[in-house]
């Protein structure tokens, strides 16, 4: 077999057959993973994508290989479909994360599976299906790199079909481990976080036309030397960008700053609860005792708008979850919610955990969608799950909800933008309903950049309060215990204009040098002078003056209330 007719299938979800079907978030991106395996192929090989999520599957045609990506809420679909092409004579290879979470189950519907990543295991099975001897197994162990992937295969995509034909992949895996996530089960038996080399990275993004882009990484700030090197190459490339990453990322160092700097605008965070002792026993160590105001905080101050995700139904969860979890994701100020009934899924460790206890109550895959209640529950019955995660959709996305979540923002600017993303999100079905048909899609991609095109939060009324200097991990400049003054040093490091609303800097009775240099680091923190007369001003000069000066002088913040007063110690 020389000259090779390849179909690659993204069957639909359950989901586009039932009540929950939204066109819009089903056309979202296009199937990269195939994508990236139909570019292994020889150029005088056959290739065709089919994603039934936006044109129906032609099966009335006759491929001589069929490669299908399976999900655990389209395996019933993807098993007919294989047995289709099969009885039509066609070589069915079955690969993704349920074929790897349920290998046997799979294996009975193909010709040969694939279990964990592709991009080593594709070009062998090639390789042995043109000598003529495929395996029926392909797994993926050692060797797991992205170096020298050839160009991913956008021409087999159709990019009028998506509103984000511009996603992206540079990193796989993740370097966490919760409980729930079965990528775990995935990246079994080899490495389970690794990223491309940057260059490659930047040339993949140098081939994308227009200025959005999507990064549909686990998470993207997983490898901070690969994050800060590719948010540096990114900057002057005026893209406009969205990704995802986890709560301690967010908090850590100024990784966040670079990539906003970079065109970061809109970032999934992973706040799953806000019961520490869920988190605990998920095995979500990233999150806990960490400040989730001051996650919000940091990304509304840099302009990055926030879709936060949640889990109901965890161990700990009792009736008054569901409204604790929308209040807090309103006040905050959290653009969009993702909220999720937790779903143990095969090959992780909470199904085996729940299985052992005899909590599952159905293996009915197509229920594995994150809305329908699959196990026993510990302190909730399935009805009331069930009902919660009904209302907390409903009651988050009311029009007076999304109202005063925008009012949680700083500037007029910030609230219209957060106002009108919510909006179009989730109450303009009808409207994205007619562009869909209308085969419109690119035409709104003009109004998503302008969407996310740049707003500053709070950043030009900065108030600083101290769990911002023990979230930031801050010292001052002489290595000293001083968190406030810490963030007030490295905003002016960062170039920051700050308006000056909140701190006072009272002298003493000392003069000259030392006085200005206590009233030039109150500046960093946005202070007044002696006169509490409020400036505005550039601050990283400011920083650079007041750092060439011996530290005989120092400021101490302390609390008052949400407000502080720095008091200069000189000697």
């Amino acid at each position: 077999m020389n000259r090779v007719r390849v179909k690659f299938i993204l069957p639909a979800l359950t989901e586009a057959t039932g009540p929950y079907w939204r066109p819009i978030k089903y056309s979202l991106f296009p199937p990269l993973g195939l994508a990236t395996l139909a570019a292994y192929l020889s150029p005088d090989d056959e290739a065709v994508i089919e994603d039934e999520h936006v044109a129906p599957i032609d099966v009335a045609d006759r491929p001589e290989v069929v490669v299908i990506q399976v999900y655990i809420t389209s395996a019933r679909r993807a098993y007919a479909l294989a047995d289709h092409y099969r009885a039509r004579g066609a070589f069915v290879a079955l690969g993704g994360l349920h074929v790897t979470a349920l290998p046997d189950e799979a294996a009975a519907h193909a010709d040969a599976i694939f279990l964990g990543p592709g991009e080593q295991t594709f070009p062998r099975f090639l390789a042995d299906l043109r000598a003529g001897c495929a395996a029926r197994r392909y797994a993926s162990t050692s060797g797991r790199t992205l170096a020298r992937l050839p160009p991913i295969r956008r021409d087999l995509i159709r990019r009028r079909a998506y509103l984000v034909p511009n996603s992206i992949v540079v990193t796989r895996g993740c370097p966490q481990h919760c409980d729930f996530c079965y990528k775990d089960a995935f990246f079994e038996g080899g490495r389970s976080f690794y990223t491309q080399r940057v260059d490659d990275a930047l040339a993949e993004i140098a081939r994308l036309p227009g200025r959005h882009l999507y990064f549909l990484d686990d998470h993207l700030l997983g490898d901070p030397r690969f994050a800060a090197t590719l948010f540096e190459g990114m900057r002057g490339m005026g893209r406009l960008f969205q990704g995802a990453a986890t709560v301690d990322s967010i908090l850590r160092g100024t990784l966040i700053e670079r990539a906003a700097e970079a065109g970061l605008r809109s970032l999934f965070v992973g706040f799953e609860t806000l019961t520490p002792a869920n988190l605990a026993s998920s095995n979500k160590r990233q999150n806990l005792g960490r400040d989730y105001a001051a996650v919000t905080r940091r990304l509304h101050d840099l302009g990055i708008m926030i879709n936060g995700s949640f889990v109901f139904g965890m161990d700990d969860d009792e009736d008054d979850v569901f409204r604790r979890t929308v209040d807090w994701a309103i006040e905050q100020g959290i653009t969009t919610a993702t909220f999720h009934i937790q779903t143990p899924y095969p090959g992780t460790r909470l199904f085996a955990r729940m299985e052992a206890q005899g909590r599952i109550v159905t293996r009915d895959w197509d229920r594995y969608d994150t809305r329908h209640v699959v196990y026993q529950p510990a302190r909730l019955t399935p009805r009331a799950l069930k009902d919660g995660y009904d209302w907390a959709y409903r009651e988050f996305y009311r029009w007076p909800s999304i109202a005063r979540g925008s009012l949680a923002h700083g500037t007029i600017k910030h609230q219209a933008k957060h106002f009108f993303y919510a909006a179009g999100w989730k109450k303009l079905e009808p409207l994205w309903d007619a562009v869909i048909t209308l085969k419109q899609l690119p035409a709104m991609t003009p109004v998503l950049e302008a969407v996310l095109s740049k707003v500053s939060g709070k950043s030009d009324r900065r108030q600083l309060r101290a769990d911002d200097g023990e979230a930031y991990g801050c010292r001052t400049t002489g290595g000293d215990d001083d968190p406030a003054l810490g963030v007030a040093v490295d905003a002016a490091r960062g170039g920051k204009v700050f308006q000056a609303h909140d701190v006072a800097a009272r002298r003493r009775d000392v003069g000259g040098e030392n006085a200005d240099i206590a009233v030039d680091r109150a500046f960093h923190s946005g202070g007044f002078n002696r006169h509490v007369e409020p400036h505005r001003f550039h601050s990283g000069s400011a920083a650079g003056d007041a750092d060439r000066h011996p530290p005989r002088c120092r400021l101490r913040f302390h609390g008052l209330g949400t407000r502080w007063r720095a008091e200069d110690k000189c000697g």
